[in-house]
């Protein structure tokens, strides 16, 4: 079994991981990617099975060829799945005791590719938002999850620290990439087993209940 080395910090996802949110992610990213094929920007025919809107935002932006108000507008189609998908969303079960017991033992950070401000306008709503060293949002990066980009910011800013001391913990496939990819251990959060399997993320564990992250960095 896959062990974690003696964790100094840890990476939180936000949607389903920390704050339980209802962004309906598979509408977001169908209509994210027809703005994108009926502008010739992406072509048809991807398998939307293997894609996120992130990583379909991430291919658009790799081509090159988008102009400024084109990137606008393609941000406010997720803006508004995403403002809609936070309304009054509350935390997952467990997250404040479970912050409650690692604030001043670890380094805390939130990666998430929602826009920063509404990520700290989310958690700064739930009462979460000063546990965090650092809430990095999708302003920050170059690449959004499943880059690395964003987890590896966060080591930047914490130079003292090396990967293998940071615990990655998200709900989904993009995560875990981008914990391994910055040489991260990654533990899953009630994320699909099957999908994990199937994009080739193998967590350290897939957590039931968000405190037995606990047991993790105590072991």
């Amino acid at each position: 079994m896959i062990r974690a080395r003696r964790i100094k910090g840890i990476i939180f996802d936000m949607d389903n991981t920390l704050l339980r949110s209802r962004i309906d992610c598979d509408s977001m990213k169908k209509e994210t990617y027809q703005f994108l094929t009926a502008r010739y920007i992406l072509p048809a025919g991807y398998d939307l099975i293997k894609h996120t809107t992130a990583t379909i935002i991430n291919a658009a932006l790799g081509t090159g060829s988008m102009p400024d108000a084109m990137i606008r507008d393609m941000w406010e189609i997720a803006k508004r799945h995403e403002i809609e998908g936070m309304r009054h969303a509350g935390l997952e079960p467990g997250v404040t005791e479970l912050l409650a017991r690692l604030k001043g033992r670890f380094h805390l950070a939130v990666v998430t590719n929602n826009a920063v401000e509404a990520a700290e306008r989310a958690l700064s709503g739930n009462g979460i938002l000063d546990v965090f060293d650092v809430v990095v949002g999708r302003e920050m990066v170059l690449s959004m999850k499943p880059s690395p980009d964003g987890n590896l910011l966060v080591l930047q800013k914490f130079p003292q620290t090396s990967p293998e001391e940071w615990l990655s913990v998200g709900d989904s496939w993009i995560d875990g990439k981008a914990a391994a990819d910055a040489g991260m251990t990654f533990a899953a959060y009630r994320a699909d087993s099957a999908k994990l399997n199937f994009m080739g993320v193998h967590p350290l564990s897939n957590l039931s209940d968000i405190r037995d992250v606990l047991h993790i960095v105590d072991d």
